[in-house]
């Protein structure tokens, strides 16, 4: 049976990766800056965008597929931009994915932001296969009013994230998910074989990733 199961996921993951297969490292930039216009647009951001101005870096999924009929399945892919001292540095290109038991059935698709807090939190980005979860702690980021933050605030979590859906905004919990290197976006975007460490050292000047880096930069002034 457990195998079964196991098959079931696979087949699933796979399915949702096929969705995936157009995907290239510009269109993942495009998607990623109407995501991040989107975001800037609601009511509430000030504190998600005081959560990004602190950031270390910020990593988006612009389309992550959830998929389940009984045993449940997502994947996504996405960038990460390394954040310091008002300049950006990357991207790096990612994987994320997992799977979840229990009665599930349909087709969802979200859009995912995780802000980076510390370093451990950027490790999470570096190694080919990570867990989220334990050594590389994540919550779902707090919005709202900053004063009814304070609590989910003191989790200290090394990664906050948050979801947009149908246009609803909210923090979202991301716990078991795993992340790893997308070697072949990289290699396509870069134009050669790099690693996460080393795209995360390049300034973000390429005029490819400018018009994301607009937009987060209007983000960040969303913040109080």
């Amino acid at each position: 049976m457990r195998k079964v199961l196991v098959l079931t996921l696979a087949l699933i993951l796979a399915f949702s990766a096929s969705s995936f297969a157009a995907t290239t490292p510009d269109s993942i930039i495009r998607s990623a800056v109407s995501m991040i216009e989107e975001i800037s647009s609601e009511g509430d951001v000030s504190t998600m965008a005081d959560t990004a101005k602190t950031s270390r870096a910020i990593a988006i999924v612009p389309s992550m597929v959830k998929a389940g009929f009984i045993l449940g399945g997502e994947y996504g892919e996405g960038l990460i931009l390394r954040h310091e001292n008002g300049k950006w540095y990357g991207p790096s290109f990612y994987n994320i994915g997992g799977g979840s038991f229990g009665f599930q059935v349909g087709l969802q698709e979200v859009a995912l932001l995780l802000a980076v807090i510390n370093e451990r939190g950027v490790g999470a980005f570096m190694g080919s296969k990570t867990k989220l979860g334990g050594d590389f702690a994540i919550a779902a980021g707090p919005v709202g009013r900053r004063a009814e933050a304070a609590t989910d605030a003191q989790v200290k979590a090394s990664i906050y994230s948050y979801s947009l859906s149908k246009g609803l905004f909210a923090g979202v919990s991301l716990e078991g998910s795993v992340i790893s290197i997308s070697v072949k976006r990289n290699k396509e975007y870069w134009g050669d074989k790099v690693t996460a460490k080393e795209a995360l050292q390049k300034p973000a000047t390429d005029e490819r990733i400018l018009p994301l880096i607009k937009a987060l930069d209007a983000l960040i002034k969303r913040a109080n």
